[in-house]
């Protein structure tokens, strides 16, 4: 189905003429999530949800970075909110992560109704599908792996916890967790967020399980579930299992081979806490945002490997933001093609078309720009360590939560662009720029020309 887009001029010009707004669905996709971030402000604004008061720009802040599914706070939610404003934190985070169009089209099937066209166009381009026939499907499949992993996180987690705390606290406290994990959020309610944890091999594997099954997306699951087979797999799955696995891998062995040396993180620990605790922050570094060790406390170079996990983030169709891994995957095929010159991408066996390569290339300019304009302006605001502003940005951009301790004493004006780049970050940047421009095809054809490169 082809995408029909309208500038938004054009929707306000025939909103007057006509009586009904006419939207492009990534724009509905956008105002849809920033209905749920005024909703979820106003909620967390109530007297009834806060422990200790705090204004309306900190419920606005906190609602953005839940419902984009970030983590950046500047409250503290274990200690400022109260059971009411942490439920509607959570709740916040899990409509944000498993995505509001879900919800929306599983209660329109559940009462029977026919999904229209306009709502067919909303949800191809939140479930980044092509076939309307898959809608439904992919819908409950959703919802299922939603409820089964985090249901199975909750189970797990509680029975651990309740060795050293009360039934009922323990459930509430993995609840939290599970799901915060699960839609790739970050937020936890332990001081230190999972540092209290960094031995426990229960809680790493879980969490970190939780983390993993979320970044890799629905139709991943969905494909693994149904063929349980590895040559009967989809391509698609296969290279996001391959990719993972690697990115991981390697992330875990060069985090621990710099950090062991640091008697402020790693080296404090055993070897085997080392392991667990490298372990968690990598995988959390793809978009999670929970920390083992004081984020503080790392070494530049350490701070710089998870800033580039953050930027390539997990996969389509999840709970993980960044420019996705597949589109890493991509673009590094495209280097090695032009480096071997080949005419054609090739990546396990498989031709990748030129609409794919364009996606990548325009998804990984915009997102790079983006990127550099927000630290080009929380530089500009701040008087920050370089590092620790990129960090901050791109944790941010990428909805991951992992900061260096900055978020809270940033003046008013960075703090409201870490704001737009979770809001840009969760929709992804070519959404949006779908959803504030108009694709025409133009019928007029230009000569060809070479321009030097290099």
């Amino acid at each position: 189905m082809a995408r029909i887009n309208i500038h938004p001029l054009q929707a306000y010009r025939q909103a007057r003429r006509t009586g009904q707004l006419q939207a492009s669905p990534p724009a509905v996709l956008a105002g849809s999530f920033l209905i749920l971030i005024l909703v979820g402000t106003v909620l967390l604004s109530l007297p009834v949800a806060q422990r200790h008061p705090f204004g309306m720009f900190e419920a606005l802040f906190t609602a953005t970075s839940a419902v984009t599914v970030t983590g950046l706070m500047l409250i503290d939610p274990a200690t400022d909110l109260s059971f009411f404003g942490q439920a509607v934190l959570l709740a916040l985070v899990q409509i944000g992560g498993i995505g509001f169009v879900t919800f929306a089209i599983i209660a329109t099937l559940t009462l029977g109704r026919r999904v229209s066209l306009k709502y067919q166009a909303l949800a191809l381009e939140a479930f980044n599908q092509t076939s309307v026939a898959r809608i439904r499907q992919t819908a409950l499949t959703v919802l299922k792996f939603s409820l089964v992993i985090e249901g199975a996180a909750i189970l797990i987690l509680t029975l651990w916890w309740w060795r050293h705390d009360s039934l009922e606290h323990a459930f509430l406290l993995a609840g939290f967790h599970a799901v915060s994990a699960f839609n790739n959020a970050g937020l936890s309610l332990f001081p230190g967020s999972l540092a209290g944890f960094a031995q426990d091999p229960v809680t790493t594997f879980v969490i970190t399980g939780c983390v993993i099954l979320g970044g890799l997306g629905f139709s991943v699951l969905a494909d693994i579930q149904q063929k349980r087979s590895w040559t009967t797999l989809a391509y698609y799955t296969r290279l996001m299992l391959i990719g993972t696995l690697v990115l991981n891998l390697a992330g875990f062995a060069l985090f621990w081979l710099i950090e062991a040396r640091n008697p402020n993180t790693l080296g404090a620990l055993p070897a085997a806490g080392q392991g667990l605790a490298a372990w968690t922050q990598v995988v959390a570094a793809r978009t999670a945002g929970f920390a083992s060790v004081d984020v503080d406390q790392l070494y530049d170079s350490s701070r710089f490997l998870l800033t580039g996990l953050m930027f390539i983030g997990g996969g389509s169709l999840s709970t993980a933001s960044g420019i996705k891994l597949a589109t890493f995957i991509v673009l590094l095929a495209v280097v090695r093609a032009y480096i071997l010159q080949r005419k054609e991408v090739v990546l396990m066996h498989r031709t990748i078309a030129p609409e794919t390569i364009h996606k990548a290339l325009a998804l990984m300019m915009v997102s790079g720009l983006l990127v550099c304009l927000g630290i080009f302006l929380v530089s500009l605001f701040e008087d920050m360590p370089f590092i620790a502003v990129v960090m901050e940005v791109m944790s941010a951009f990428s909805t991951t939560g992992i900061s260096p301790d900055l978020t809270r004493v940033l003046s008013l004006p960075s703090q409201i662009v870490l704001m737009l780049l979770m809001f840009v970050g969760r929709l992804g940047p070519l959404t949006l720029v779908y959803s504030l421009g108009t694709q025409r095809r133009s019928r007029v054809r230009y000569p060809e020309t070479v321009v030097q490169i290099g």
